[in-house]
């Protein structure tokens, strides 16, 4: 009765805007004495303040003191707990700037970080004063420059730049009176399910680390042998001891733990086996609980100390293990490989004046390091260069090279103006040396793209063109699933059809079967498919249709920061076309955006593949030029015959060529099954035999260096 009473009056008084109903309301507060009704008044103003003539009404509220009670338990609306954020970016995006401005404007003091703004928690009334010079350690939130959101070191609450405006607002209108409960705070953002999956996750690791051994209680032989099996021999036992690493024996896994940083109880685990390859390495395949969205672990992080000033980031566990036995300087592991570095663990990094990148032996790490010291502060990071004398931690323990002089001879991040060759040298010789590694990821499932593009490389642009109908999109789809099944993550940006649509094909393609047919039979199969395929780095744009390039673009950089993402699909270029002025040249308009996509590939070390509709040729006639026809123009070649895929452009090594392509229509995808030891097709030498050039549906494919060019001077 009070709730909808209250709810009631609150709702009359926003939308008749009426200064006696607003009266009426602190009337009836104190006549009758409820004030159960505060905090649910409270809450509805709370939900409706998002209407757009509701602010001025809730200051008026508060400032009649209608709603005034101290103290007040405040909830942060939409307070996020280990939540991935949505990759549609906002319309106006926050600014450094913006909140270096706020926060002078509200008094908040603040530090300005290397990659984060801190400032003084709001979320305890115990912090300390908020209004002078406050001590180093009560700066307990920290601000994301990038994209505003924060993180309270103490509570362990999530939040955006909006929510923390607000509870700065709210907090400050109290009087510095509110407090928050941050396990309220936290289940509020949590549905129910969330909560479970985290709980049983919790269980299953909770008992896979009690069931584990030490190896302080491994038989010598026994111990000897995992360590040889993992390529740690040289790692002590009281290293592993110090970093709590335990043998898990019925899977005969390496369990390294995840402890909270100040409570130092167990949040998760990584489980890595050994699986032994046909030739003398070993593969490595890892698990981890909480699943490796919500894995946020820097392991090593609870060795760390306040007055540690350096530390090394290695792409392994068992790297850092050897960097700290061998040197005694603080090292910590990145969650998922040398590529990934979410940004909701930069906040633990900030206390860190060097940064020293060693993630791995081969050119992939060595450019994993320089996308990353990006987001760390390259003014603090350090790389160690691969090298024959600087291999991998492990590596140079087993070898007894100096891991010291290895982390002296680092190199600095930060980029120089003007180099000479001395500084190239060691780049130009590895190039020349590794050649094949540089060349990019593989595909595992079209041969012959290796054979004419090498690799699939980052900063690159690629261009794919073809008649409506001939299978754009579902190759592109295939070739993009192959890379995100290695670890490339990648972004789509389906502007023609559904995530849905596009979603159900990839899944299809990545069974290569029929899951539908399946679905009533045997659905828990479906549901392990579903599961596997929920781990692809994969994330789709949430726009459809016509959109302005703008908007794309900030989406893009919004996702490439907080996923690490490689590779960018747009499908396709024609849909950010029709929100430009209508009196722009439209070749010159398609320029531009095209040279828009290349530069953010040079900025963001990323790969961008775009789809673009040909003009109108004549059958079989389709080339290069044809891509810059009509946006609106779209034909098709006629014919029902074989598919086709030419590359009449290839930047990396001038390459190009054509190769058949045969669709199943049962897995929904132009490659066949894997074969046991693939070969590399022949050349392919004019025509396919048996078919003329109107019974080819042609695929045109351009591969760029993302050099810049001069871009259009056209407003956009």
């Amino acid at each position: 009765m009070h709730l909808c009473i209250g709810g009631l009056i609150a709702c009359i008084a926003v939308i008749c805007r009426c200064k006696v109903l607003k009266a009426m309301q602190g009337l009836f507060l104190s006549q009758f004495g409820l004030p159960s009704l505060v905090p649910c008044i409270h809450n509805t103003l709370h939900t409706l303040r998002h209407l757009s003539s509701f602010n001025t009404h809730y200051s008026n509220l508060l400032s009649h003191g209608a709603l005034a009670t101290s103290p007040v338990l405040i909830h942060i609306r939409g307070s996020r707990h280990h939540s991935l954020p949505s990759l549609q970016a906002p319309v106006n995006p926050v600014t450094i700037t913006d909140m270096r401005k706020y926060l002078s404007s509200r008094g908040v003091p603040f530090q300005d970080g290397y990659s984060c703004l801190c400032i003084a928690s709001p979320l305890k009334a115990s912090c300390g004063d908020r209004s002078g010079a406050a001590d180093k350690r009560s700066f307990g939130l920290y601000i994301d420059k990038t994209t505003g959101s924060f993180l309270c070191m103490q509570t362990q609450v999530q939040g955006s730049w909006e929510e923390l405006k607000e509870y700065v607002a709210l907090l400050q209108r109290d009087g510095n009176t509110a407090i928050l409960s941050p396990q309220q705070a936290c289940e509020n953002a949590r549905s129910l399910d969330n909560r479970l999956e985290k709980e049983r996750e919790a269980q299953e690791g909770q008992k896979i680390w009690m069931a584990s051994k030490a190896f302080s209680d491994l038989l010598k032989e026994e111990s000897e042998y995992v360590k040889a099996m993992f390529s740690m021999s040289k790692i002590s036992s009281a290293t592993l001891k110090k970093f709590c690493v335990k043998f898990y024996r019925p899977t005969q896994s390496l369990v390294f733990p995840w402890f909270s940083p100040h409570t130092l109880s167990l949040k998760g685990i990584k489980m890595v086996s050994v699986r032994e390859d046909v030739g003398t390495n070993n593969l490595y395949t890892q698990l981890t609980l909480p699943r490796p969205a919500r894995y946020h672990n820097l392991f090593g992080l609870s060795l760390i100390q306040q007055s540690d000033s350096q530390v090394v980031l290695t792409g392994h566990e068992v790297d850092t293990l050897a960097v700290s036995q061998a040197t005694g300087i603080p090292s910590l592991t990145l969650p998922r490989g040398p590529s990934c570095l979410p940004p909701v663990l930069l906040p633990y990094l900030e206390q860190f004046s060097k940064v020293t990148l060693w993630l791995g032996k081969d050119p992939a790490s060595w450019e994993a390091s320089r996308d990353l010291s990006r987001k760390l502060g390259p003014s603090r990071c350090w790389l160690v260069r691969p090298g024959e004398h600087q291999p991998s931690p492990r590596d140079a323990l087993a070898s007894r090279v100096s891991l010291s002089g290895i982390l002296r001879n680092a190199v600095p991040a930060e980029p120089q103006a003007v180099v000479s060759f001395r500084q190239l040298r060691q780049d130009v010789l590895g190039e020349m040396k590794n050649k094949d590694r540089l060349a990019g990821v593989r595909w595992s499932r079209f041969s012959q793209l290796n054979r004419i593009l090498k690799g699939h490389r980052k900063g690159e642009l690629t261009v794919l063109t073809g008649p409506t109908g001939s299978g754009k999109t579902t190759f592109i789809s295939e070739c993009a699933l192959d890379l995100c099944s290695q670890g490339v993550g990648t972004l789509w940006g389906s502007f023609e059809i559904s995530n849905v649509r596009l979603a159900r094909v990839m899944l299809t393609q990545y069974t290569r079967s029929r899951l539908e047919d399946e679905l009533e039979r045997q659905p828990q199969l479906c549901h392990t498919w579903a599961d596997r395929f929920q781990e692809l780095p994969l994330y789709f744009m949430t726009f459809h249709g016509e959109h302005n390039i703008k908007i794309v673009l900030e989406t893009m950089k919004h996702a490439v920061y907080l996923y690490d993402i490689s590779h960018v699909v747009i499908d396709n270029l024609q849909f950010m076309m029709g929100q430009e002025s209508l009196h722009v040249d439209k070749f010159a308009l398609q320029d531009h955006i095209i040279s828009a996509f290349r530069q953010f590939a040079t900025s963001t070390s990323c790969h961008v593949t775009l789809i673009i509709h040909p003009r109108k040729e004549e059958e079989g006639s389709l080339q290069m030029a044809s891509i810059f026809g009509s946006a609106k123009d779209w034909t098709r070649v006629g014919g029902t015959g074989r598919r086709m895929l030419q590359v009449v452009k290839n930047r990396y090594d001038g390459e190009v060529g054509a190769f058949p392509l045969e669709f199943n229509k049962t897995t929904l995808s132009f490659s066949g099954p894997p074969a046991k030891n693939p070969q590399p097709p022949p050349k392919p030498q004019g025509k396919v035999r048996g078919e003329s050039s109107k019974a080819v549906k042609k695929l045109l494919l351009l591969q760029t260096r993302s050099s810049l060019n001069r871009p259009n001077q056209i407003k956009v």
